[in-house]
C-alpha cells in the first residue's frame, strides 16, 4: 500500500508541529505546553473523547470507527518528554529552553502519532476503536508504568497495545522490529565506599577508596566475560566516578555510579548477584566498606509474537517487504514502553532516522522525512486490524 496522497500532504503540517515542539523541551512529567498542545490538536481533529492528567501528565484520545464490525479497541502510543541536556546545533528550531532538549526523537514520534489521529479521525475507515496514548516521562521517570497504574488498560478497555521508535542508522522510509526481547531491562548502580582520609604524602595510614573504586570498576567487567553465558547479553557500565576534593589528600569516601542491561531474568540476577560479591568483597580486601544499591528500573521490552508478525507485516505493505527487518538484534537501551507490553499484548518497532547523529547525542535531530511513512504506519495499523 503506497503512501496515500491525504498522507503525504500531511507532511509540512506535521513537520511544523513537530518542530514547535523541538523548540519548547520538556522533561519527565513537566510536559505542560506539550500535553496542552496535544490535547488542543486532538479535540480540534474531533475525537470522540480527550482525557488529560492520567499518569499525571499524559493525554489519551479516543476515536471509533465508523464500520459495525467487532468492536476491538487498539492502543497506540508515543513519548512526549525531552533529555536534561543542551543541544549543540544551529537548526532554527533549535531548542529555546536551556538544558533541555529533544535528543532522542520524542517530538517527532508524538508528532507522528497527532498525524495518525487527525487522518484516523478524518476517514473512521475502521470498525473498532484507537486509543491513541500519549505518554510522559520515558526518559527515566517510568511515564509508562505510571499511565498503566492509573489505569490506562481497563479504563479504555485496550485489548493491544504499540509503540514506535525512531532510529539512526536505519534508513528512512525502514522498518525493524523483532519478537521477543528488543530492549533491555534497564537498572541503576549505586555503590559507596568508605575507607580512610589521610595525607596523600602517607598512604600508609589511611585506606585509599579511589584505588577500591579502579579495583571494583575493572572487576565489574569481569561479570559479563566470565558470570554470563557467551551467548546471552548483559552489560555493566560505570559511569561516575566521584571521590575527593584536592591533589594532596586521599578522599574517605568515594561514589561510583552506572547502569547494568539485560535481556533475560536469569542474567538480570546474575549481574546484581555478582556485583554485590564484588563490590563487598573488594572492599573487604582493602580493610575498607562499601555498599551497592541496586535499583531494577525498566523492564525488558518484551514483543508479543503474533502482534510483532502483525506490525511488521503492516510496515511490509507500507514501505514493502524488502524494507522491513523482521528479525533485527536487540538493543541495549532501555524503554518504558515494556510496562505496556507486560500489561497487554502488543509490539514495538523501529522507523529508520537515517543517517544522523545517535539518540541523546547533542547534535540530534528527528528526521521529517520519516514523517508521512509513521503516519501511514499507524493508519495502516487500525484500518487492518479493525477492518469495517
Amino acid at each position: 500500500m503506497p503512501i496515500s496522497n491525504r498522507i503525504a500532504e500531511m507532511k509540512a503540517e506535521v513537520a511544523a508541529w513537530r518542530r514547535d515542539i523541538h523548540q519548547h523541551p520538556e522533561i519527565l512529567f513537566d510536559v505542560q505546553r506539550t500535553a496542552g498542545s496535544v490535547a488542543e490538536k486532538l479535540r480540534a481533529f474531533g475525537c470522540d473523547e480527550v482525557v488529560t492528567g492520567i499518569g499525571r501528565t499524559g493525554v489519551v484520545g479516543v476515536i471509533h470507527g465508523k464500520g459495525s464490525g467487532p468492536r476491538k479497541v487498539i492502543g497506540l502510543r508515543a513519548d512526549m518528554d525531552a533529555l536534561p541536556m543542551d543541544e549543540q546545533t544551529n537548526l532554527p528550531y533549535r531548542s529555546k529552553n536551556p538544558g533541555k532538549m529533544h535528543a532522542c526523537g520524542h517530538d517527532g514520534h508524538t508528532a507522528m502519532l497527532l498525524g495518525g489521529a487527525k487522518y484516523l479521525a478524518e476517514t473512521r475507515d475502521f470498525s473498532g476503536t484507537a486509543v491513541v496514548i500519549f505518554q510522559p516521562a520515558e526518559e527515566g521517570g517510568g511515564g509508562g508504568r505510571e499511565m498503566v497504574n492509573d489505569g490506562l488498560m481497563d479504563r479504555f478497555g485496550i485489548q493491544e497495545v504499540y509503540g514506535m521508535h525512531n532510529m539512526p542508522g536505519i534508513p528512512p522510509g525502514h522498518f525493524a522490529t523483532r519478537p521477543g526481547p528488543l530492549l533491555a531491562a534497564a537498572d541503576r548502580i549505586l555503590i559507596e565506599i568508605e575507607g580512610l582520609g589521610s595525607h596523600a604524602a602517607k598512604p600508609h595510614l589511611g585506606i585509599d577508596p579511589v584505588v577500591i573504586g579502579a579495583q571494583i570498576v575493572n572487576q565489574a567487567q569481569t561479570v559479563v566475560s566470565r558470570s554470563v553465558d557467551p551467548i546471552k547479553s548483559g552489560l555493566i557500565s560505570i559511569c561516575q566516578f566521584h571521590a575527593g576534593s584536592a591533589d594532596n589528600v586521599i578522599p574517605q569516601t568515594a561514589t561510583l555510579r552506572g547502569t547494568a542491561r539485560s535481556l533475560l531474568p536469569e542474567v538480570r540476577d546474575t549481574l546484581e548477584k555478582r556485583l554485590r560479591e564484588i563490590v563487598e568483597g573488594t572492599a573487604k580486601a582493602y580493610g575498607a566498606r562499601a555498599t551497592l544499591t541496586y535499583n531494577r528500573g525498566y523492564p525488558v521490552t518484551k514483543n508479543h509474537e503474533r502482534q510483532t508478525e502483525f506490525a511488521a507485516a503492516i510496515a511490509s505493505d507500507v514501505v514493502g517487504p524488502d524494507a522491513v527487518d523482521p528479525n533485527t538484534p536487540p538493543v541495549m537501551g532501555g524503554e518504558d514502553f515494556s510496562f505496556m507490553l507486560e500489561a497487554r499484548p502488543g509490539a514495538f518497532i523501529f522507523i529508520g532516522n537515517g543517517d544522523t547523529a545517535g539518540l541523546h547525542h547533542p547534535a540530534y535531530d528527528f528526521n521529517d522525512e520519516a514523517i508521512p511513512t509513521g503516519i501511514a504506519f499507524w493508519a495502516r495499523l487500525v484500518e487492518t486490524a479493525m477492518p469495517k
